[in-house]
């Protein structure tokens, strides 16, 4: 797709002008599409892999009935016929060691916590509600009255049954999906190959960290905020350093690149000014399908292809650049390595702070923090300071205040959208 005059005249355009949020949402959408092969893991290697090939229960989970607690075993009918709850205990039996015989006519069990339940039981009272008594050599239990038959009795196949769908294709592993299918005996999976994404910064001021700064000089953190948002996503990221502010060499970089990855994620030189040539460059070298976004922070981001690798120029700025990376490039690398296009949940929250006047035709993202108010309810903050460049507020925040283009102002009290670090997997603080 050619890029269209109005991506290309974009540096007096008002918002109005500007490719919204859902309709940079929708071109994203429209154009990504799994690029990734599949290959066979072992579990202990498929944690955050996107799985390529649905997994069904091969077995019952658990395969057998099998006790819930320590306590007694015994056949229900028999407690209910002996009145004084009174039964003599004939077996013990552990995880692992199962009754070999069905259990003595009219007796209880010693049974431990996963262990078989035995033939001729239906039934186990828990050990710290029974009472056990020695009676001429012999023991016996009391099970105590109101037990309902199957009591602290897991049945087989209770949590899984043998055939049922446990994990879908496109889903990305987590430790409580990967346990599941470890608990039907299936040891290895098929995922999608890990995306191949290499990480570009560029500015004659960057240096990275470890050496002096010149006059002038910045240290380049935007590195180290991106390759730990893509790195949670299962993929591989190449480092492929800062690019100086000059054409050719952005050109020749981006060209080699592009032969050797699936993703290239660029952030700074994202505008049209002279100092500014990742935009040129895909030009020169593909295409661009979205460029210039009417929100803040983030307004430069933009997307494109260089023959079949996808490209995501991100802002210089680090708030603009990891709003932009939670909105768009980890919903695209999920979608490039198979999985769902992500689109985060809103959570109405009302707000504990206002907003007199907000400039139409533009979504906005404030950083948000969690609070509560004087009755205890959840309430979110905004971060006092909007600028772009305060990483501060990225530590601080729980969130991003989502406001839409509509609105024009924000009372206290009023319901607004909040979207949680937590859903992008980032840790609270």
């Amino acid at each position: 797709m050619a890029p269209t005059r109005r991506l290309l005249d974009d540096c007096f355009l008002h918002d109005r002008d500007r490719l919204r949020h859902a309709e940079a949402l929708a071109i994203l959408r429209e154009r990504i599409v799994p690029v990734a092969g599949q290959e066979s893991v072992a579990l202990g290697e498929a944690h955050a892999r996107i799985l390529a090939r649905s997994v069904a229960a091969s077995q019952n989970v658990p395969l057998a009935d099998n006790s819930a607690v320590d306590g007694y075993a015994f056949l229900h009918e028999r407690y209910l016929s002996a009145g004084d709850g009174l039964l003599p205990v004939s077996a013990r039996i552990a995880a692992g060691h199962p009754l070999e015989a069905p259990l003595a006519a009219g007796s209880a069990a010693r049974i431990f916590t996963g262990a078989l339940m035995p033939e001729g039981a239906d039934t186990v009272a828990m050990q710290e509600d029974c009472e056990v008594t020695e009676r001429d050599g012999r023991t016996f239990v009391h099970i105590p009255p109101g037990l309902k038959p199957g009591a602290n009795r897991r049945r087989a196949g209770e949590d899984l049954k043998a055939g049922e769908m446990l994990v879908a294709a496109g889903t990305r592993l987590r430790p409580q999906d990967i346990a599941a299918i470890a608990s039907t005996g299936t040891d290895r999976v098929e995922v999608f190959r890990k995306l191949r994404v290499a990480l570009v910064s560029s500015g004659d001021e960057l240096r990275r960290p470890g050496v002096p700064l010149p006059a002038g000089g910045v240290y380049d953190s935007n590195h180290f905020l991106l390759s730990g948002l893509v790195a949670a996503s299962g993929v591989e990221v190449s480092d492929l350093g800062i690019l100086p502010d000059r054409a050719e060499a952005v050109q020749t970089a981006l060209s080699a690149a592009a032969l050797t990855h699936d993703v290239i994620v660029t952030t700074g030189g994202a505008s049209r000014g002279e100092e500014d040539h990742f935009v040129s460059a895909i030009d020169e070298l593909g295409s661009r399908h979205m460029w210039q976004l009417a929100i803040k922070p983030g307004r430069p981001m933009n997307f494109g292809r260089i023959g079949d690798c996808v490209t995501l120029g991100l802002p210089g700025n680090p708030v603009a650049a990891m709003v932009c990376g939670l909105l768009y490039v980890l919903p695209v690398l999920s979608a490039l390595g198979g999985g769902a296009f992500f689109e985060p949940v809103r959570y109405q929250i009302p707000a504990a702070f206002s907003v007199p006047k907000k400039k139409p035709d533009r979504r906005e993202f404030y950083r948000g923090i969690l609070d509560r108010d004087a009755n205890g309810r959840t309430v979110v903050r905004k971060f006092a300071r909007d600028g772009s460049g305060l990483i501060t507020s990225l530590r601080e925040a729980d969130g991003l205040i989502e406001i839409p283009e509509e609105a024009t102002s924000i009372a206290e009290g009023q319901p607004v959208d909040f979207i949680s670090f937590g859903d992008y997997g980032l840790a609270a603080r």
